[in-house]
């Protein structure tokens, strides 16, 4: 695996990991900001440092949908984490409500990525 690349999902999972903090900390206080939240935020880490096969391989793969799939997996679990962690902390949050949304996000999000992230054209 590329230490480059290592270094990146790392990176990126500490910034995703820091930007829930503060936006938790922002709506709900830093100071009741249960330490569970914050030990939920460390998961991110491994969650985006295991799927990073599976980039690559998408930013490779030719069909659209299959391309979106893979980038669907990918995000699928470090995005989880940080939606949930943070719709767990309102008294409010409906379950249902926040699966749709999750599902809603990681497809849209899917859809976008494999379209931007067309691989080289074959000549």
């Amino acid at each position: 695996m590329n230490s480059a690349f290592l270094r990146s999902a790392l990176l990126t999972g500490l910034l995703i990991a820091g930007v829930n903090v503060l936006f938790a900390g922002l709506d709900h206080g830093f100071d009741r900001l249960p330490v569970w939240f914050y030990l939920v935020q460390l998961l991110i880490l491994p969650a985006m440092v295991l799927p990073l096969r599976i980039f690559p391989q998408a930013a490779m793969t030719p069909e659209y949908l299959r391309r979106a799939g893979l980038y669907a997996l990918g995000w699928a679990v470090p995005y989880a984490i940080y939606k949930f962690s943070s719709d767990a902390l309102n008294p409010a949050m409906t379950p249902a409500a926040s699966l749709v949304s999750y599902l809603f996000t990681v497809i849209v999000f899917a859809l976008l990525f494999a379209a931007i992230r067309k691989p080289p054209v074959q000549k």
